[in-house]
């Protein structure tokens, strides 16, 4: 027995030294993955094109990154809001956070990304005939009064969209633009997907309620974040009042449209220290009150700050007043 023991280990031994010469003889002309070094570049293996030295473009650099946890809501009334939001642009960080990544619906804030989509694709001195599906809203939908028939321009159209909140001008921009609304629709959720707003789903262009159409405070934020860089968004976005001349019935009619936001409008007192640049505003009966904020602080470091679903308009403006005043100064 123990002679047979002896043959077994000396076969064994065998096997492993023609294994082992095998493996170095049979090497190919291209490096196993034992010779990778694991510092060297993904280049240097043709696994990508960049260099050792190469800038690659994060898709997070220019952003405030946000974690799940709350932030600040101790020290302001948070309990008057379903969700909210403040985001520092200059320093790249969040410093408030309340229910950032939570499900909500954005009412007519979600007017943000229809007039960044416009401004990204459209003609603004291009004119769209109104169809009478742009005209068919609620006796209590806030409109700009558009006609069947009327000719306006697709800029006309943009600030009764952003300062009247008109949801009539919202379906008109995506008929407009897109031929109907569902094509228009599936360009904005295509959008937010790639700006990382992997939340959201849009149903329409204006925002009225949908089960199926929500975002959430950061998804908005990088909305936002992005639709600023857009000059022409920019300046829509900043106005105050608005003087738009279309033909109705033939004639030409004029109409001045002024925005809904009360730090603008002077309804409410803006918080020492800040500049109030630009905002939209969105109520429903299931969003409930929303503001989403662009301003600027004594720094002058610009600031977006959101509030979602807050229970009546005063609590809307004075959690907003306090996260400015708490945390963004």
């Amino acid at each position: 027995m123990s002679g047979v023991k002896c043959i077994n280990k000396i076969i064994s031994v065998l096997l492993c030294v023609i294994m082992c010469l095998s493996i170095v003889g049979c090497k190919s002309e291209t490096d196993s993955v034992a010779t990778y070094k694991m510092f060297d570049t993904s280049s240097v293996y043709g696994i990508t094109h960049n260099g050792a030295s190469s800038n690659l473009e994060l898709f997070a650099k220019d952003l405030c990154v946000a974690g799940t946890d709350d932030l600040g809501t101790s020290a302001v009334h948070s309990e008057v809001a379903g969700a909210a939001g403040a985001f520092n642009l200059n320093e790249q960080t969040v410093v408030y956070a309340q229910k950032l990544h939570e499900k909500m619906y954005p009412a007519s804030t979600t007017k943000i990304m229809t007039a960044y989509i416009a401004c990204l694709y459209g003609d603004l001195d291009e004119f769209y005939t109104v169809s009478a599906n742009a005209t068919k809203q609620a006796s209590d939908s806030s409109v700009i009064n558009l006609k069947e028939g009327d000719v306006i321009s697709l800029r006309d159209l943009l600030y009764g969209l952003m300062l009247r909140s008109g949801n009539d001008a919202a379906i008109a921009i995506a008929e407009g633009m897109c031929g109907d609304v569902d094509t228009f629709v599936a360009k904005m959720n295509e959008t937010a997907k790639s700006l990382g707003a992997t939340n959201t789903n849009f149903v329409t262009p204006n925002g009225l309620h949908d089960e199926n159409h929500y975002t959430t405070v950061y998804d908005m934020y990088l909305i936002l974040n992005a639709a600023m860089k857009n000059e022409t968004f920019y300046t829509i976005f900043t106005a105050s009042n608005y003087t738009a001349s279309y033909t109705s019935g033939g004639a030409t009619k004029t109409a001045e449209w002024n925005t809904t936001n009360q730090y603008t409008t002077g309804k409410i007192t803006t918080p020492s220290g800040f500049t109030i640049i630009g905002g939209k505003t969105g109520t429903t009966g299931a969003a409930g009150y929303c503001l989403v904020l662009l301003s600027e602080n004594e720094e002058h470091e610009k600031i977006i700050s959101i509030v979602f679903n807050a229970d009546c308009r005063s609590n809307l403006y004075l959690l907003m007043n306090e996260i400015l005043s708490n945390y963004c100064s």
